[in-house]
């Protein structure tokens, strides 16, 4: 039998190994599933993991994918290391994409390219607004920031539904439920003719290192993870539990808005009711596969791209539900959850119990019998009748 022992001390190859068994784990799985639906599992696992970075232009791809994945996720692992469970960054980067849209609508052919710095700040200040909701309801009447921040998806979801449909929708647009396409001037500059890759990257790719200084390097960072870590502790050291909340919160908010702004002025170019993509949610799986540190943010940020592209080629070239993205997602987080068991615990052989020996004579039945106490007689009185 095998049973799982407590190790002395955390082990620090498996924090590092775990993500990678999980992926090993998510790719057979991932095998088992194309053979079970009749596709070749090999041509599958190329689909998903050639495919996406086979040429340059394949790579700028992959990029455009990754960068509102890892900025939502660097706001999240600050979150997440203070204790704080914001699960509602898909609402906060659909609020902040609303908020860069409306600016991004006052635009004109007369308008400068500086309108951009706006549109950002619009974005930001959105995602910031949106999270700050729940940072005032856990902060003055301590609601659950999980079922807040969830709950607040829909009503950003439902709102920008309420734009494009309503106000906002393009009156030249055959009635499609969208916002007119943005000026030229609007557009986040690329990095490169050709591709589709913008500046985005880099502020995300700053925005690791910015993280990567604030957490382990400056004493409010420090003071944000002791609080998440150990509020007693941090109490009485003097950090501020309110301020760590409020941090966190608006933190991870502005940086989902920004994405949520980068995506509107640069792929989409305009409002629609698809501007919720997932990415707020598989952002979530990006923090924890790169184990709330900046570079492996970057790396499980890849990964997850990866999945998004893989998904849709699988869809047009295999013939299989784009939902096989969310299936492969949820597959990576389940196998990490159950691979992070092995940081605390060792699996061990547990040696099957010895049967006790049984003298010659004894029937099986007693044999089987637990010991017991002696029963006492009650005892006989000679010469009674």
């Amino acid at each position: 039998m095998l049973k799982l022992e407590p190790r002395p001390q955390l082990s620090r190859f498996w924090s590092y190994g775990s993500p990678i068994l999980a992926l090993l784990i998510t790719v057979l799985i991932g095998m088992a599933l194309f053979a079970a639906l009749g596709k070749d599992p090999v041509k599958g696992l190329l689909v998903f993991f050639w495919e996406p970075i086979k040429s340059g232009y394949a790579l700028g791809e992959l990029m455009v994918k990754a960068t509102p994945l890892l900025i939502i996720a660097l706001g999240l692992a600050v979150c997440f290391r203070a204790n704080v469970w914001n699960i509602g960054a898909e609402g906060q980067f659909v609020f902040g994409a609303i908020a860069a849209g409306g600016v991004a609508l006052l635009a004109d052919k007369t308008s400068s390219q500086l309108i951009v710095v706006p549109i950002l700040l619009a974005g930001i200040l959105g995602g910031m607004v949106w999270a700050g909701i729940v940072a005032f309801l856990r902060d003055k009447f301590n609601a659950n920031e999980i079922l807040v921040s969830l709950m607040l998806v829909y009503v950003a979801t439902l709102l920008l539904g309420y734009m494009v449909y309503g106000p906002w929708k393009d009156p030249h647009g055959y009635n499609f439920p969208q916002t007119k396409t943005f000026e030229a001037v609007t557009q986040i500059p690329r990095l490169m003719k050709g591709s589709r890759v913008s500046i985005g990257l880099v502020i995300a790719l700053v925005g690791a290192g910015a993280l990567w200084v604030f957490l382990f390097r400056t004493r409010a960072g420090f003071a944000q993870q002791v609080g998440g870590l150990a509020p007693a502790a941090a109490r009485y050291a003097g950090f501020s539990a309110r301020r760590a909340v409020w941090i966190a919160l608006l933190t991870s908010g502005g940086a989902a808005g920004l994405a949520g702004a980068l995506e509107v002025a640069g792929p989409l170019g305009q409002l629609t009711p698809y501007v919720p993509a997932g990415y707020g949610f598989a952002a979530i799986i990006v923090a924890f596969v790169g184990r709330l540190h900046p570079v492996g943010m970057i790396f499980s940020a890849v990964l997850m791209s990866m999945f998004y592209i893989g998904g849709e080629l699988a869809q047009s070239r295999l013939g299989l539900p784009k939902s096989l993205t969310g299936v492969f997602q949820g597959l990576l987080l389940f196998t990490l959850l159950a691979c992070d068991t092995l940081i605390a615990y060792r699996i061990r052989r547990k040696a099957a119990p010895k049967a006790l020996p049984v003298s010659p004579g004894t029937s099986s039945l007693q044999a089987s019998t637990p010991l017991t106490a002696p029963v006492a007689r009650p005892a006989t009185t000679e010469g009674a009748a």
